[in-house]
């Protein structure tokens, strides 16, 4: 398995837009990338600080996993994305290693990334996601 490392810190917000103004307030951010998710019932919103990466999520209905996750948890860290070279090349290396997959294959992501999800069993509670440009 050849990971680049982490590529993003997702976060679950109630509203999107003032999220976004909070992180460009508080920690100087600035918005990368804004759009809709729609496979996942996402809006999504990548946003710079420093060198590091936070993508903002808000859920598009209610019955999305998003939704979901703020239902029973409200706001804050959902997930953490790590960049590979090659999602569908990292899948079987990871299932046969013994990891849950959400995602057998990889989805579209925002902007042109690739992602597939690991289910937070396999990695001590963190849901994961794995990430490349597509």
């Amino acid at each position: 398995m050849a990971f680049r490392g982490i590529h993003h810190v997702g976060v679950a917000v109630l509203d999107l837009d003032e999220a976004i103004a909070t992180y460009e307030r508080l920690f100087g951010a600035t918005l990368e990338r804004r759009g809709l998710i729609e496979g996942q019932g996402v809006e999504a919103a990548y946003l710079r600080v420093g060198a590091g990466r936070v993508e903002l999520l808000s859920a598009t209905g209610p019955d999305t996993p998003v939704a979901r996750f703020l239902a029973k948890r409200g706001p804050g860290i959902h997930h953490l994305a790590f960049e590979a070279a090659d999602v569908q090349a990292e899948l079987p290396a990871l299932e046969s290693a013994g990891v849950e997959l959400i995602d057998e294959s990889p989805r579209p992501g925002l902007g042109s990334l690739a992602t597939a999800f690991v289910h937070p069993d396999s990695v001590h509670g963190v849901l994961t996601e794995v990430v490349s440009h597509g």
